[in-house]
């Protein structure tokens, strides 16, 4: 063999073991994101397996469309208040917990879990306006519920002018909290859709809140309830009912820019005053109010959940408004 010959040799040699070292540690990397992936997935089961079996109910459960909704009611008042959550809330009657203690004083308070929230039953229904709006109205008709107030967070905007449309004989006001209004969307693609989907399943989406920071920690609430809300929230994040409620959002959105509040519906919006988009959000909450006769735009300092930090001036000025009314 020659020289060349064998230096060539010997290049090859040492090309194959360092082909060979790259290949062996990319295969243990392999392994080890399987190995990691798999232990992430039993630990998410092995998890909701446990917390579905230590989630204490709350309310009662209504026949909806011939499922279970589930609805709290609290307080004894001579009005009815009734509260319709934000998009994705995943336990409503313990998010307005704050909420339902000001208002129960004075009014009976009924907090509406929509299917695929809460405690509720999951449905095949599309996530539509009309049909959200009509499972919720089944489920006050069933409970002899037929003359109230209508207050709703978030996108129950969206929801709630639908409602007050259909239903105007029995929607004594409505009560916005930061609630959505039909100009202001986001959109979700279906790639994005599908991602949140592979994180649930896979129980990366639990292990992601797990390494986060607590949304739950500076919230009003006590540690069992906080604890009740984290299960509830591994239970019915990313469920079929959202996500079908995501992908309608737009449609929901648009079917609404048409539609206005009744001219003599009373109407009171209590808003952030430094929302993310205060140049838009302040503006469009007055446009849907210009024309009632009754209407009122609030603002407070705080986040999009105002009903967290804020539930006693709510209540307070939305008695005084309802006062005002009738005087």
């Amino acid at each position: 063999m020659t020289q060349t010959e064998e230096m060539k040799t010997r290049n090859r040699t040492r090309t194959n073991k360092v082909r060979s070292i790259f290949l062996k540690v990319i295969g243990a990397i392999m392994i080890a994101i399987v190995l990691f992936l798999v232990i992430v997935y039993t630990v998410n089961l092995i998890c909701n397996q446990s917390e579905l079996k230590r989630i204490e109910p709350y309310g009662q459960h209504v026949s909806v469309d011939g499922k279970n909704m589930n609805v709290l009611i609290q307080g004894a008042g001579e009005e009815t208040v009734v509260l319709l959550p934000g998009l994705g809330t995943a336990a409503p009657v313990l998010d307005f917990k704050p909420l339902i203690e000001e208002l129960s004083p004075f009014y009976k308070v009924v907090v509406v879990e929509p299917f695929g929230y809460g405690l509720s039953d999951l449905t095949e229904k599309e996530r539509t306006t009309e049909n959200v709006v009509s499972e919720i109205h089944e489920a006050l008709q069933r409970l002899n519920i037929d003359r109230y107030i209508l207050m709703g967070h978030s996108i129950a905007g969206i929801y709630g002018l639908d409602y007050v449309n259909k239903y105007a004989d029995e929607v004594s006001a409505f009560v916005g909290i930061d609630s959505s209004v039909p100009t202001l969307s986001e959109k979700v693609t279906s790639s994005q859709l599908e991602m949140v989907k592979w994180l649930k399943q896979s129980g990366l989406s639990r292990l992601a809140m797990k390494l986060g920071t607590d949304p739950l920690a500076a919230l009003p609430y006590d540690d069992k309830t906080k604890e009740q809300m984290r299960m509830l929230m591994h239970k019915n994040m990313y469920n079929p009912n959202l996500l079908n409620e995501v992908e309608h959002m737009q449609s929901n959105f648009k079917a609404a820019e048409g539609v206005s509040f009744p001219k003599n519906l009373p109407i009171i919006f209590f808003i952030q005053a430094n929302h993310p988009v205060t140049d838009r959000w302040v503006p469009e909450h007055e446009e849907q109010v210009k024309n009632s006769v009754h209407g009122k735009v609030m603002r407070f300092e705080g986040g999009h959940y105002l009903h967290h930090t804020r539930s006693k001036e709510i209540v307070k000025n939305l008695k005084t408004y309802m006062e005002g009314i009738k005087h």
